[in-house]
């Protein structure tokens, strides 16, 4: 009896769907992982889906590289320098939990400022921890960050010695805080207090580009995210040691290694195993084998220091690094062995950001935001995990959807 070739086609493509959709269940159970947030009275929902075939294949130099594709434009314009007028008030508030979180708060402090023609004070920095404190000058580059919003709203250093506890009203504002919302709930405090205090809470870690009409701010929340924030010397120096220490090591991949978020203590809290919320160490291992990373890839890690149940991950891959082995000896006292993690929280945000791969085996506002840097970059192979059934799959497979469906904020910001 012969075969008809249509059959088999029609059943290759069928098996071939089905595998698809599976990959899409599963992914799924990563993208509705939750996250309390500070402030948040709700859980919260991470979007990403599974993607569309792609255009990776594996390189000459062993595993599934793309070239990135060149930092984008911005779309927006600065405002002229003799735009303001005389300011009506002060704003302050603190940077609080991470890198991933200052720059909502700053964008969101930067927006009101401009709609209330506010004076913004230069924030400080709060761990999570009491009396964890810090000078904005001591992670970030104060004067680029007053140069950067020049023409755009008043910034000074300190608020006015004048200014008492009792003049300055505090005022919670969620971290995409819009036109309206300022209008109805910080602009009546506002004129009757003229000193107010942000209070950021995130009702969403979702950073997806708004379909509604744009609005006049539009431009100010992209400067505000993307245009403000630029580290100072010292740890700008530490980020670039640390990323061509790893370039060196990764000879055999042209230069090109992969960063992946992937924190012990946040994985123990999140309970992964048999759940995926995130991806445990064995997981992460098996993906990036079944995707195409051979044993020669170059793997940082965002764990500070070494444990044992990373040699799970070293057993396959011995270029696998975390910050103590690959940070200058001499800048340990200050940035590894410091009273908080501050300085560790800035040093894996922007190492993610500029490395050739990043993989978030945790979901949340740190993969939000490295997403946003690393498509301002032009640095788009961000590959979101999965349970790959059989052997291998193309990792285009896995790229992240806000990259793919072009749907980030970031989308909206660079041309």
């Amino acid at each position: 009896m012969g075969v008809d070739l249509r059959q088999v086609v029609a059943g290759v493509l069928t098996v071939t769907m089905f595998v698809m959709l599976g990959n899409m269940i599963k992914r799924e159970h990563f993208d509705s992982a939750h996250e309390k947030l500070p402030g948040m009275a709700e859980e919260i929902r991470y979007e990403d889906k599974p993607l569309e075939q792609g255009i990776t294949s594996l390189s000459k130099s062993g595993g599934p590289w793309n070239e990135n594709s060149g930092e984008l434009k911005p779309c927006w314009e600065k405002p002229e320098s003799d735009a303001l007028g005389d300011s009506k008030g002060s704003i302050t508030f603190s940077l609080i939990n991470g890198p991933e979180y200052h720059i909502s708060q700053i964008s969101a402090a930067v927006v009101v400022a401009k709609y209330l023609g506010a004076t913004l004070v230069i924030p400080d920095i709060r761990g999570t921890n009491p009396g964890d404190e810090r000078r904005f000058g001591d992670i970030y580059d104060v004067d680029k960050f007053i140069q950067n919003l020049d023409g755009v709203v008043n910034v000074v250093r300190e608020q006015p010695s004048d200014t008492s506890a009792e003049d300055v009203a505090v005022v919670r504002v969620p971290s995409k805080v819009t036109e309206d919302y300022i209008s109805e709930h910080v602009e009546p405090v506002f004129r009757t207090k003229s000193n107010i205090r942000l209070a950021t809470y995130f009702p969403s870690v979702n950073m997806r580009k708004k379909k509604t009409q744009k609005s006049e701010l539009d431009a100010v929340t992209c400067l505000a995210l993307f245009g403000t924030l630029e580290l100072q010397p010292d740890v700008r120096e530490v980020v670039d040691s640390m990323v061509e220490r790893l370039k060196t090591l990764s000879r055999k991949s042209s230069g090109q290694f992969v960063a992946i978020d992937l924190r012990l203590d946040m994985l123990e809290k999140r309970n992964c195993q048999g759940s995926k919320k995130c991806f445990g160490i064995q997981e992460i291992k098996e993906f990036l084998q079944k995707v195409g990373f051979n044993k020669d890839t170059t793997i940082y890690l965002t764990q500070s220091r070494w444990h044992s149940s990373l040699d799970t991950l070293k057993d396959f891959f011995p270029k696998t690094y975390t910050k103590e082995s690959i940070m200058p000896v001499d800048k340990k006292a200050k940035f590894l062995s410091s009273k908080d993690s501050e300085f560790e929280k800035v040093i894996d945000f922007y190492i993610c950001s500029e490395s050739d791969v990043f993989v978030p085996a945790i979901s949340g506002l740190f993969y939000t935001n490295v997403v946003g840097k690393r498509i301002a970059s032009g640095k788009n192979q961000i590959l979101v995990p999965a349970i790959i059934e059989g052997t291998s799959a193309p990792a285009d497979d896995y790229l992240s959807s806000y990259v793919v469906k072009k749907n980030h904020l970031a989308h909206a910001c660079f041309c």
